[in-house]
């Protein structure tokens, strides 16, 4: 399959983007966005690869170790060439990554759960026992010689406890105590603030002068064994055993794991207040595979060993695309704008939507559809978008401006912005009851049938900003749900399966929940079955509607109107991106051909929409009144006015029983 030209594009961006931000890190020790919306960055390219391996080019960043040595140090060319773990970010991501290890080997691997540390990878050499050189990891070849500042690191031994030839792996890092003291010193001296610890813990490696390093709360673990003069420890446990016999700091917080299950309960365990309880900064835990032959075996991609994966903590931010701008009313008549995304997973949520405050906050930040955006999770149920990613923006990238009216607001549907204030409101007061009525019309039984989003579930969504309009319903996410009061797991899960059920919906349903004036569920039902489909009947004329059998000039000139609005057409392109609309048959053939009935009341055992779908099945035409061209009316309990008016005419009522024994002949 080959890639669109979107991806192509897409591609490039995320290449030259990811590049250009890796080197201001490496090189520079500058964030100007986090690490965690850098690896989004990361891997979202690299799920384009595997879907398009035509895109891979030998310099991409999924193919190439980030980190060109610095020119004022002293450069080290590597004995062993260094490598960085891949990442993973979701439970199918791992289980994707375990198929690979079962598959290689044919059997179950069992895995070395260890923490991944967040700070500065070191190489460093030792020849008969002292310490030659410490490096840092560079491009994978070439490092730089830190040995001066690594030296000043209390942790680090000058002299093993054996004589002993070796290259060994690690990662120097900064408390975070002493991140924040640090902080606070810099703050009262007037400096710039280290952006996290990582950076800081490079920032002091990555100096000429070693007394810097020396200054400042620095720890150091090493993980990893590369070459040893004595035999090799055969499994990564052993490894990281002989590592500190040898004397050096070695992170006792690791595991094993025979199953995946017991990799996600210690990934669990520590992204939560767990890693609260060390002094350190991690990011995510790290699964190699146990045996050392195994991993041999296993092997190297071009940048990350095939034998480990680094399983990173749901990110604080992350990136994703901004693919519309609509509005939100809330039950002041308060309008607010919402960014509707690409879906994506934020602090351990997935979300579809973001606020975006109000005109000023869009300007300020200059938000445009199509955008790249970092979200940040602000503790907040639904996140706000914290930048703007400007290097991926597409060309001819508008920016938007709050509308002057909106089918939200009821009336004319006129918007005034509120005088002093950055907020718009609608014009016309009640506007939120008003939109609160419609999409409980278009949930209701009469239209899609969602079951569980009835009166107050709409409101409570409403008001917590997760719905406004049709499509938002379908925007919905269970995390969302589960932010809510009185929605448990249970409630949460069958609500979105009940979302999930109405994707295929009937074009006669979909038009019954739009709510076009005077378009009941008979009408909807003979504008399907003569169009077909929504295509169709969006570009037929009044004139055309009017003539179809029992529509009329009222019905086909409302009709009409309502698909020529602008505001309803857009409404229905992002609608339809989320449904498959099924065709309506024509009515079938039966004892009740020709035939006009009502139901009305509550039956024993059928729903009225059941009913009136065996009216149609029998040839007949289900009507929302009775009049004197009513064939006969089936009642049941609490029939209201509908009965009284059949038997003032003198048409025929029968009970649901004598309405099936009809249907039987």
């Amino acid at each position: 399959m080959h890639a669109p030209k979107e991806a192509v594009e897409r591609a490039r961006q995320l290449r030259e983007t990811i590049t250009k931000y890796r080197t201001l890190q490496h090189e520079k020790d500058e964030t100007p966005i986090s690490p965690e919306a850098l690896d989004s960055l990361k891997y979202e390219l690299a799920l384009l690869e595997e879907k398009y391996p035509e895109l891979i080019t030998p310099d991409s960043p999924t193919q190439v170790v980030a980190g060109a040595p610095l020119p004022f140090l002293k450069k080290v060319r590597h004995s062993v060439e260094q490598w960085s773990f891949n990442d993973a970010f979701s439970e199918d991501d791992i289980r994707a990554f375990d198929a690979r290890i079962r598959k290689t080997l044919g059997e179950a691997p069992t895995y070395d759960l260890e923490l991944k540390i967040d700070g500065l990878k070191i190489v460093v050499t030792y020849e008969k026992g002292k310490l030659k050189t410490a490096a840092t990891r560079g491009d994978g070849l070439i490092g730089e010689d830190v040995t001066h500042n690594v030296r000043t690191v209390a942790s680090v031994p000058a002299t093993l406890l054996r004589p002993v030839d070796l290259v060994a792996e690690g990662e120097v890092y900064l408390t975070r105590s002493g991140f924040k003291r640090l902080n606070e010193q810099r703050a009262s001296q007037g400096e710039s603030l280290f952006a996290n610890p990582r950076n800081a813990a490079a920032g002091s490696i990555r100096q000429l002068d070693p007394k810097i390093a020396a200054a400042r709360p620095l720890g150091v673990f090493i993980y990893d064994l590369a070459q040893t003069s004595e035999a090799f420890p055969s499994t990564q446990s052993e490894e990281l055993q002989y590592l500190a016999e040898l004397g050096f700091p070695v992170n006792r917080e690791h595991a094993h794991a025979k199953s995946l299950d017991e990799v996600f309960a210690y990934w669990k365990k520590w992204q939560s207040s767990a890693r609260d309880a060390v002094d350190y900064q991690i990011d995510g835990i790290v699964l190699k595979v146990e045996s050392r032959k195994a991993a041999e075996l296993l092997g190297y991609t071009g940048k990350a060993p095939r034998f480990g994966v680094a399983y990173k903590f749901p990110p604080e931010q992350v990136e994703t695309v901004l693919e519309d701008i609509t509005l939100q009313v809330g039950r002041t008549g308060k309008l607010t704008p919402v960014a509707h995304l690409r879906p994506v997973a934020v602090a351990g949520t997935v979300v579809a939507r973001a606020t975006l405050h109000n005109e000023d906050f869009i300007k300020e930040k200059d938000i445009r559809v199509g955008d790249t955006v970092i979200l940040q999770k602000a503790g907040d149920i639904i996140p706000e978008i914290f930048a703007v990613i400007k290097e991926m923006r597409p060309k001819g990238a508008k920016a938007w401006t709050f509308p002057t009216h909106s089918p939200l607001c009821g009336g004319d549907g006129a918007i005034e912005r509120v005088p002093g204030e950055a907020a718009h409101r609608c014009k016309v007061s009640g506007s939120f009851e008003q939109q609160a009525r419609k999409l409980i019309h278009f949930a209701g039984k009469s239209a899609l049938d969602i079951d569980g989003m009835g009166k107050e579930t709409v409101r409570l969504l409403m008001e917590h900003d997760l719905i406004s309009d049709f499509d938002d319903i379908f925007d919905l996410t269970k995390d969302e749900l589960l932010e809510l009061p009185s929605f448990e797991e249970k409630k949460a899960e069958n609500l979105m399966q009940a979302v999930k059920a109405v994707r295929k919906v009937p074009l006669d349903r979909l038009l019954v929940g739009l709510g076009i004036p005077h378009v009941g569920e008979e009408n909807a039902r003979l504008l399907a079955v003569h169009y077909h489909t929504l295509g169709k009947l969006r570009v037929a004329s009044a004139e055309k509607l009017s003539g179809v059998e029992g529509v009329g000039p009222i019905i086909g000139e409302a009709v009409a109107a309502w698909f020529a609005d602008s505001a309803n057409g857009a409404l229905l392109e992002r609608l339809t991106k989320h449904l498959t609309i099924t065709k309506v048959e024509g009515v079938g053939s039966g004892p009740l051909i020709g035939q006009s009935v009502v139901v009305t009341g509550t039956l024993p055992t059928l729903s009225r929409e059941e009913a009136e779908e065996k009216v149609r099945a029998a040839g007949g035409r289900a009507a929302s009144s009775v009049s004197s061209k009513t064939s006969f009316v089936v009642a049941g309990e609490n029939p209201g006015s509908k009965l009284e008016k059949a038997e003032s005419l003198g048409i025929s009522v029968l009970s649901e029983a004598e309405f099936l024994k009809k249907l039987s002949r």
